[in-house]
């Protein structure tokens, strides 16, 4: 693979490598480096398994900051969602990794270049390039601008935002919490459903999804930020 080649995933990434020989390792799979047998040719699967470890500290610790009151099981439930395979798959795609993958004639037949399981081991691969290169700053500013999107959304779907909403109304007696769909737009396909939650009567948060519940869960969240604000429900 030519400089120029690389310098155009450098620039996807947002990482610019003192030792591109680094980058180009990680993306250089054990296919590619039997047929071509060359020395100094190795494939990217010792990077992969430092970037699966890097991949996980870098991501415990974000989530340890950025989600200060979540629990243990809550922490170890969300980490495990931003690490697997399908997020990773996903960021393959954003910095278009496949296009850059070095294979062998087999693997490139056989479609190994959007095989998921070998784009997420290309990921790690590029995480522990970047890691050895540059240190792992570099690597929580790659983790922070592209997989915090990522850990809202898991973090969204693994809290119980209604249930929080409703222990924090039954602090009082005679409380009425109620949930109305009040839109739906779009095509049966790709519906979008947009949901009040009232208390007593009176409007405390709105919220949209893919489905009610979702909506409904959206529509909690924001009650309860609003709550958190104001001090008021």
């Amino acid at each position: 693979m030519d400089d120029k080649r690389l310098n155009e995933l450098q620039k996807k990434l947002g990482y610019k490598f003192k030792n591109k020989s680094m980058l180009r390792s990680a993306l250089t799979h054990s296919s590619y480096a039997n047929e071509i047998k060359k020395n100094g040719v190795v494939s990217n699967e010792r990077l992969e398994f430092l970037g699966d470890s890097v991949l996980g500290m870098t991501v415990a610790a974000f989530i340890y900051n950025e989600y200060p009151t979540l629990h243990e099981g809550k922490m170890t439930k969300l980490r495990a969602d931003l690490v697997c395979e399908k997020n990773l798959v996903t960021l393959a795609a954003k910095f278009s990794i496949g296009e850059y993958i070095l294979l062998g004639r087999g693997e490139e037949k056989g479609g190994g270049r959007e095989r998921p399981s070998m784009l997420a081991d290309a990921v790690e691969a590029i995480i522990a390039a970047i890691y050895l290169d540059g240190g792992l700053k570099q690597v929580e500013k790659l983790i922070k601008k592209h997989l915090s999107p990522a850990a809202d959304v898991a973090f969204l779907e693994n809290t119980d935002y209604k249930t929080a909403l409703q222990e924090a109304v039954q602090t009082r007696s005679g409380q009425n919490l109620r949930y109305d769909t009040i839109e739906e737009t779009g095509p049966d396909h790709m519906k979008e459903f947009t949901v009040e939650v009232s208390l007593n009567g009176k409007a405390i948060g709105r919220g949209s999804g893919q489905t009610r519940k979702e909506a409904e869960r959206v529509a909690a969240k924001a009650a309860l930020e609003d709550w958190s604000v104001n001090g008021v429900l």
